[in-house]
């Protein structure tokens, strides 16, 4: 370990609506929900990640907790800050009598405006990064699933996030086509959010609908493996007395139906606008699938049913961002081309 080391460290970062990953030399040192606790009075940071997310929606007048990233996007600054150094202090912890200043690599989402690049690049270099470099999230995630990018092949990622789903084409170390659309895993959750109250006269939290989400989440009312059905907890609208109930996987199906349909209109349209050379390569290798969303059961089928063509699963699709930023960090001058300073 060289003395330059000591001084500074690189960090890849996946900065996410729902989750937040940082990888430091290849390993993932942080995989943290993107949520901050902090007291009303003083402002002081009370919890960051897992244990923030554990108060969500059970706190107090004292203390809120705020989810800084809207949309694939931050929708609160001066949050977003404070998690960020948060998550870099977990990584720090008890190891450095100093604080080591960063080289960070983070992603953001294809249809990002110059606004909100510049709201990410900021709030890095205000938690400490001297330089930071920007990739977009499609192409990482190729680069995480051993696409070679710069080959004048066509691949298509379908990165399905907690805020945004990027649909994109990629040739040459670049985007060709790309969708970027606001229907992702938030949207899924508030639909079951919605469902419940509407079909059962349950209002339930956030939490209990991501919960039904990871549980029995479905794309399909059918599916070929049988899953138990869940039971969820809530309070009665009528009675306001807290009740329990249990959800199937064909109710989740039937929730989320709608919002299903917008990422297959997008899927279709960013086939539409590929170039005719481009569309062959992705009728032999089909459209890769990457994030959380990637993870609902019965997708996969869905998007084939709908396109005619092979969907792939990428391994541990929740850490293929992260993967592929970390590789660009990694070879910053092999990725030069597609990395944003």
């Amino acid at each position: 370990m060289g003395l330059f080391d000591f001084f500074s460290s690189d960090l890849a970062i996946d900065l996410g609506t729902a989750n937040t990953l940082v990888i430091q030399k290849d390993k993932v040192v942080v995989d943290e929900p993107s949520i901050i606790a902090l007291d009303r009075q003083n402002g002081k940071v009370i919890a960051v990640g897992t244990k923030a997310m554990q108060m969500h929606e059970k706190t107090h007048e004292n203390i809120r907790t705020i989810r800084p990233l809207r949309d694939g996007v931050i929708a609160d600054f001066h949050a977003a800050e404070q998690m960020i150094r948060g998550m870099i202090r977990m990584i720090n912890q008890g190891k450095k009598f100093f604080t080591p200043s960063h080289r960070m690599v983070i992603c953001i989402p294809s249809g990002i405006t110059e606004v909100e690049k510049r709201a990410v690049r900021d709030s890095a270099e205000h938690a400490g990064a001297k330089e930071v470099y920007m990739i977009p999230e499609p192409i990482a995630a190729a680069i995480g699933i051993g696409i070679d990018i710069e080959q004048p092949v066509g691949s298509m990622i379908v990165d399905i996030g907690g805020g945004t789903t990027e649909i994109a084409v990629i040739a040459l170390s670049g985007i060709v086509g790309d969708q970027s659309i606001r229907t992702a895993g938030d949207v899924f959750t508030r639909d079951i959010l919605d469902y419940m109250r509407r079909q059962h006269n349950l209002l339930i939290g956030e939490r209990s609908a991501e919960k039904i989400k990871v549980e029995v989440g479905s794309a399909l009312t059918e599916l070929d493996e049988e899953i138990e059905p869940f039971e969820v907890r809530g309070r009665d609208l009528m009675t306001g007395i807290p009740k329990v109930i249990t959800v199937t996987y064909s109710e989740v199906a039937y929730a989320i139906d709608k919002s299903i349909s917008k990422i297959e209109e997008a899927v279709l349209r960013a086939l539409e606008t590929a170039p005719p050379e481009l569309s062959a390569d992705i009728y032999d290798r089909g459209i890769h699938l990457t994030g959380g969303g990637a993870l609902l059961r019965g997708l996969d089928k869905r998007l084939s049913i709908k396109t005619k063509l092979p969907v792939h699963v990428a391994d541990d699709p929740l850490r293929a961002v992260v993967r592929g930023t970390g590789q660009a960090l990694k070879n910053l001058d092999s990725y030069k081309a597609v990395l944003m300073t």
